[in-house]
């Protein structure tokens, strides 16, 4: 059996932002650990309009006009499960990534979705909690274990090596064998019959 593909999505796209530092880390566990193919989609390589169409139908529509959209939606459609590396703002997630998830409507159905939050005292808990509720409404499968560091910036050294990885090294490896047993039971179950949201 092939590997599944993960995507794995850095979610901010601020200037001066600390996302990729983390997507780099933990892609780099993923590509350890073995079961995945990756796919590292940064949303600020991949812009979205602002104004979202009235209808799911219109969503599909417009995708289909512009390549931009096009290759984002393809991106994540190929993809059997996803990890989401968000920050906390304002106590919650950043508008780039909900706008990423708001134009997607079937892409994310019937997949797992693994979180890596980062943020200060709280480490993103809060942005990984609203994100579970998202996902959740659009039949996507949040998985229990994610990983969260809080004070970031005190974790990683200049060059982006985390400074103690033992821990975080764990985490990871007990995330990544949950995702891949969701991602194979529904990548199976996507087969057998496909899904109807």
């Amino acid at each position: 059996m092939t590997n599944m593909k993960l995507a794995v999505i850095t979610g901010s796209v601020r200037e001066a932002r600390f996302g990729p530092t983390v997507t780099r880390w933990f892609a780099e566990r993923a590509s350890l650990h073995g079961l995945f193919d990756l796919d590292v989609i940064d949303l600020a390589e991949a812009p979205l309009p602002a104004v979202l169409p009235a209808t799911p139908e219109e969503l599909i529509a417009v995708d289909r006009r512009s390549e931009d959209l096009q290759r984002l939606a393809g991106r994540l459609a190929a993809a059997d499960a996803f990890a989401v590396v968000t920050p906390e703002y304002n106590h919650s997630f950043p508008a780039s990534l909900k706008n990423a998830i708001d134009w997607h409507v079937t892409q994310w159905q019937a997949k797992p979705v693994a979180l890596i939050s980062y943020g200060g005292f709280g480490g993103g808990l809060r942005a990984a909690e609203h994100l579970r509720q998202v996902f959740g409404e659009l039949h996507a499968v949040p998985i229990r274990n994610w990983i969260s560091f809080d004070n970031h910036w005190t974790r990683f050294d200049a060059d982006g090596r985390l400074i103690d990885s033992e821990e975080a090294d764990g985490a990871a490896k007990a995330l990544l064998d949950q995702l891949g047993w969701w991602s194979r039971a529904l990548r199976d179950a996507r087969l057998a019959t496909p899904y109807q949201g």
